[in-house]
């Protein structure tokens, strides 16, 4: 691990200040993924913000009956809230879906959204990977793709985005409550928060430099089944091949996003439209625009199979 400086933040305004005026800064909380990254030395930070001091891990009711939920929730607390576990109880699904308890112990509501990739070929520095070192080329497109992107990827990153809980609030249509450098705030919305790779998959998400995540907000409760099902190599502590959030209505109607396919969860709302019309004309819709290789082709069956498996326990 290279040397770096370290300062704490007494609040968001400073720490996006701090931030901004160091391009080389990294903020930190749990430290779950950027501390791995670090002691690979493919995160290389000169100096880390901390900002577990910040007030920022609560969960409050909104006026509108919507949740807000502060950037350092650690993922344990926002899993086993009543409210979460009543009205969202897809996100709380799928919050116990990831990682370890250990780990969740740790791991923050911001931090998960912008943990990165679990590519073996991000991790590994002696391959090529346009999202480590931009313009080096992708050891994936021509390597053993079997876990990486059918969809949404591009000719320089066929990389998946890990995170079980960013595909719930994907289908929850969470906003993302942000803080700059000038003290301004805005609201993202999640389906806007992740770039497509294109060119320059080193940039993964509309986050200026500097800008701080505060808070995600749910609207209010959707109703409906709330189910999460994720398909994965062993039975804990691995991440998805396929996975599915889903709030199904009685009628059948209802909204889908996946995980595990794509550089972010996965969402289209025409497929949500076929819903009623059965899994296989949802997955027409989701993976229309598809490219599996050879290795990963298998991913298009088997998120067909497992959604029929969640609208079957849905109607059920």
């Amino acid at each position: 691990m290279k040397t770096f400086t370290y300062a704490r933040a007494s609040s968001p305004s400073e720490a996006a200040t701090l931030a901004a005026a160091r391009p080389d800064a990294r903020f930190i909380a749990g430290g779950t993924n950027l501390l791995d990254l670090m002691k690979l030395e493919i995160e290389t930070p000169a100096h880390l913000i901390d900002v577990n001091g910040l007030a920022l891990d609560k969960i409050e009711p909104l006026a509108d009956g919507g949740l807000r939920i502060g950037a350092l929730v650690r993922n344990t607390d926002l899993a086993a809230d009543e409210r979460v576990r009543r009205d969202y109880a897809v996100l709380s699904r799928a919050l116990l879906a990831g990682a370890s308890g250990q780990l969740r112990n740790r791991a923050t509501t911001a931090g998960n959204l912008l943990q990165r990739t679990r590519c073996p070929y991000f991790y590994d520095t002696d391959q090529p990977c346009n999202k480590r070192t931009p313009g080096s080329g992708c050891a994936a497109l021509h390597g053993y793709s079997r876990q990486h992107a059918v969809v949404g990827g591009s000719d320089a990153c066929i990389a998946t985005h890990p995170s079980d809980m960013a595909v719930a609030m994907r289908v929850l249509d969470a906003t993302i409550e942000t803080i700059d450098a000038q003290g301004q705030a805005r609201k993202i919305p999640i389906a806007e928060f992740w770039r497509q790779p294109g060119d320059t998959p080193h940039l993964e998400t509309v986050l200026a430099e500097g800008e701080l995540i505060v808070a995600v907000t749910l609207p209010p409760p959707q109703g409906g089944t709330h189910i999460y099902q994720k398909v994965r190599d062993r039975a804990s502590y691995a991440f998805a091949l396929v996975s599915v959030a889903a709030v199904i209505q009685p009628d059948g109607s209802g909204k889908v996003a996946l995980g595990g396919v794509a550089h972010q969860p996965w969402r289209r709302d025409e497929a949500d439209a076929e819903l009623i019309n059965g899994a296989r004309a949802v997955c027409a819709r989701l993976f229309a625009d598809a490219h599996p290789t050879a290795d990963n082709r298998y991913k298009l069956l088997l998120a067909e199979r497992t959604l029929a498996s969640v609208l079957a326990q849905a109607r059920a």
